[in-house]
């Protein structure tokens, strides 16, 4: 009895781990806008959201690794600057700017851009294959082409707003913005631009590191590299950007907590997990759980932020959920028909799928 019982506990443990992974992600987005919403700036709470990740993943990573020794180049150490620089630095800034202008929904919704628009930039450098005559070749371009409608309404289509259920919540904040005004409107529309360029970031993000990790296939280091580099970037733009001495103070309050949160649970702790999910479970289920986070986010504004939502924003989410989904369903049907229709090739579709895989572990 005791074993069957194991067995069972050891088959759910994806599916907890995963349901854990989106809410920790939606938490992010949560309290993120919570930050914002006190007026934090973006970039400085970029940088501490780094800084306390470094201070996570080094000693993590010098203890896993232990005394093997595995040297980088000096091309290694550029190509790792300028991807961090893509696909976290320049990522994470313009995710913090758009949901600062949007809402928290609206940068859950963008989660769901990610592995379409990384397949699109796969497409592009010749990574990828899509054989239009065949269904699932169809799948995936009316994936990317439902992407880009649920990305535009989301954009240009606000519709009526629902108000929340609940008006005073823990990180409810007086800074709001008015929801009927030329100055919102063109607000709201800033903020989605500032998406549409984190989407496209870290789809270009997964195609370069996995042309990385092929030549070094350690993505745990790879990612310690790339929290390293991030924080140096993210200090100098916030410098730059932020010349205010008290907007760097930290108190006790959310501030603080959302910078220990993303630092410590988002980068040490649920990008770790996931990697772990994808290894057991691959990245195909990893990726359809990927809505779970915009429920939970959409739930979490009602009732930690008091944010209501726009018809716009959740005909938008559903757009780009049924894109993320017609995208997955198109790639599991060629890895299910490649074997048998094409011997020769399996080997290679192992090694990319493989590659995929680790690379999807270090999305946030």
């Amino acid at each position: 009895m005791d074993t069957k019982l194991s067995l069972a506990m050891g088959s759910k443990k994806p599916y907890i781990a995963a349901f854990f992974i989106q809410i920790t992600f939606a938490g992010m987005s949560l309290m993120s806008k919570a930050a914002f919403a006190t007026g934090m700036s973006t970039y400085v709470f970029l940088f501490y959201r780094q800084a306390a990740g470094t201070l996570v993943l080094v000693p993590l990573t010098m203890i896993l690794k232990g005394k093997e020794k595995r040297p980088l180049s000096l091309k290694n150490l550029c190509q790792i600057f300028v991807i961090s620089l893509i696909g976290i630095t320049l990522a994470l800034d313009a995710y913090g700017v758009a949901i600062n202008y949007t809402s928290a929904t609206l940068g859950a919704a963008a989660f769901n851009c990610v592995p379409v628009t990384t397949f699109f930039f796969a497409i592009l450098l010749r990574m990828e294959k899509v054989e239009v005559k065949k269904a699932a070749g169809m799948a995936k371009v009316v994936g990317i082409m439902v992407c880009m409608v649920g990305a535009a309404t989301l954009a240009f289509y606000k519709g009526p707003y629902f108000k929340p259920l609940f008006t005073h919540t823990p990180f409810h904040h007086a800074q709001t913005q008015p929801h009927h005004s030329s100055t919102s409107q063109k607000t709201w529309m800033i903020g989605c631009f500032f998406l549409l360029l984190t989407s496209i970031s870290w789809g270009i993000w997964f195609v370069l590191q996995a042309r990385f990790l092929k030549g070094f296939p350690f993505p745990m280091e790879f990612m310690c590299m790339q929290t390293v580099m991030s924080t140096v970037q993210s200090f100098v733009v916030a410098i730059v950007m932020e010349r205010d001495p008290l907007e760097w103070k930290l108190g006790w309050n959310v501030r603080l907590f959302a910078v220990l949160y993303c630092g410590i649970l988002i980068i040490g702790v649920a990008n770790n997990v996931q990697c772990w999910v994808i290894r057991e479970k691959g990245p195909v289920f990893q990726a359809m759980t990927t809505p779970l986070n915009l429920i939970a986010t959409i739930i979490g504004s009602q009732l930690l932020l008091s944010e209501g939502i726009y018809l716009g924003s959740i005909i938008g989410a559903f757009l780009l959920v049924m894109s993320l989904y017609s995208v997955l369903w198109g790639k599991s049907k060629e890895l299910v028909t490649t074997p048998t229709n094409q011997p020769s090739t399996p080997q290679k579709e192992s090694e990319e799928s493989t590659c995929r895989t680790e690379v999807k572990s270090t999305l946030v």
